[in-house]
């Protein structure tokens, strides 16, 4: 290279430190960009689908991008070499690799990988222009690379053909759903989180207790059905005998109805027993997803709850598992009364009988949810019995003072939460 004139050595190692340079982001642009993203874009995007179908092989890609960036680097050390040679002498060879590396990183190294990890698309979709044919090109040094890399890795026993899956876990997609950009959706956020959650929530959480469970007892006379009939909020009612676990069916509405236009007298037991759809039970351990599945499959809205002596613990509806998705959506018209009410000091007038996750989502509180399901449970758990008169415990950071009690259970209480006590997160 002595006859070389210095500007066109100069240009040379201008176009090795560029080649250095697009292979150096093009790596890091290649590996950052987002894959879901990538497959989202790659739709309606020709570059985008170029670089999923690169990313298919990633050893294949790594493998034409470091040939090509080190058949770069070391042609410009040789060529930093020679214009060392003709300006300062033999010896500054050594002066010349320390300053080419200097350089080397800045330009070729740092500045478009930092590029190219901040906008991994604009970096990666040109790219792939280059690498698609550089790749066919190069292909034989490529393989022979990689088959003598893969076997390096088997030495050590790493199998490099187990590729981890892109697919995202509970948790995982979890996190995605909460660091969404889209400032304006956190509605729709906390619905997508609801519905991951609802696999940790069984029906036995948000059931209608037993004793709740508002139904036509047919050992009642005619009239007394009627007017219940004529006075309910529900579409649908269960039917029994006596007692709740001699269940016959569930009478819809609509049904009724239709004996009605045939008039009054045509509303008696056996018409109500012959249009009554068959009971539907499920068992208090189905986790909700699961249940929600199942409403679908069998075309039923609304269940009952059973243990696992076929006891009847509750009512179970659709309504109420969307209702964990949406949040409350329809009025009862049978609840005038709120169930808590917030007082200045910020303590809590609690009806006991409300489910304890419905207190932690109403006012944020982290009560434990791995026992008793309502707030009179929890505290009679706590008690170890039914206290005689108005009684004042803590635990878990919470103060409870009961205000009424009957032979049974405790009605109401007074709560607040105490200092340092956890506080549960808010998903809305």
């Amino acid at each position: 290279m002595n006859d070389t004139p210095l500007w066109l050595l100069f240009s040379v190692l201008a176009l090795l430190l560029t080649i250095s340079a697009f292979f150096s982001g093009s790596e890091t642009g290649m590996m950052s960009i987002n894959r879901y993203r990538l497959k989202h874009l790659a739709k309606k995007h020709r570059g985008a689908r170029r670089v999923n179908r690169l990313l298919r092989r990633p050893d294949r890609l790594i493998g034409v991008i470091l040939i090509g960036n080190n058949l770069a680097n070391n042609f410009a050390a040789i060529v930093a070499a020679a214009i060392a040679v003709k300006l300062y002498g033999q010896g500054a060879e050594i002066a010349a690799g320390v300053v080419l590396t200097i350089v080397m990183l800045i330009v070729a190294e740092v500045t478009p990988k930092t590029i190219a990890a901040l906008h991994p698309e604009r970096i990666a979709f040109p790219a792939s222009y280059l690498l698609k044919p550089l790749l066919k090109l190069l292909y034989p040094a490529v393989w022979l690379v990689n088959h003598a890399s893969n076997g390096i890795l088997r030495l050590f026993g790493i199998n490099p053909e187990n590729v981890q899956s892109d697919a995202l876990s509970k948790d995982e997609l979890r996190t995605v759903v909460d660091e969404s950009s889209d400032a304006g959706a956190t509605e729709h956020q906390g619905m997508l989180i609801n519905i991951l959650d609802l696999e940790k929530v069984t029906v036995n959480d948000i059931m209608v207790p037993r004793n709740e469970i508002v139904g036509l007892n047919l050992e009642e006379d005619i009239e007394t059905l009627v007017d219940q009939i004529v006075a309910t909020e529900y579409t649908r009612l269960p039917i029994f005998e006596g007692d709740i676990n001699s269940v016959t069916g569930f009478l819809h509405m609509r049904r009724v109805n239709r004996l009605l236009r045939r008039g009054e007298s045509a509303l008696t037991k056996e018409a109500i027993k012959r249009f009554a759809r068959e009971p539907y039970f499920v068992p208090e351990s189905t986790p909700l997803h699961l249940q929600l599945v199942n409403f679908q499959k069998n075309k039923r809205r609304i269940a009952l709850v059973v243990d696992e002596y076929g006891e009847i613990l509750g009512l179970v509806t659709l309504e109420d598992i969307l209702e964990e998705i949406v949040g409350k959506f329809t009025t009862n018209y049978a609840e005038d009364e709120q169930d808590i009410v917030a007082h200045p000091d910020r303590s809590y007038t609690i009806d006991a009988s409300i489910n304890i996750r419905d207190i932690n989502k109403a006012i944020h509180w982290h009560l434990p949810t791995d026992g008793p399901k309502t707030l009179n449970g929890l505290l009679l758990e706590k008690l170890e019995h039914i206290p005689e008169g108005n009684v004042c415990l803590e635990f878990a950071g919470y103060r409870f003072e009961t205000l009424a009690l009957s032979d049974k259970m405790i009605d109401s209480v007074l709560a607040r939460r105490l200092p340092r006590a956890p506080v549960a997160p808010d998903k809305d």
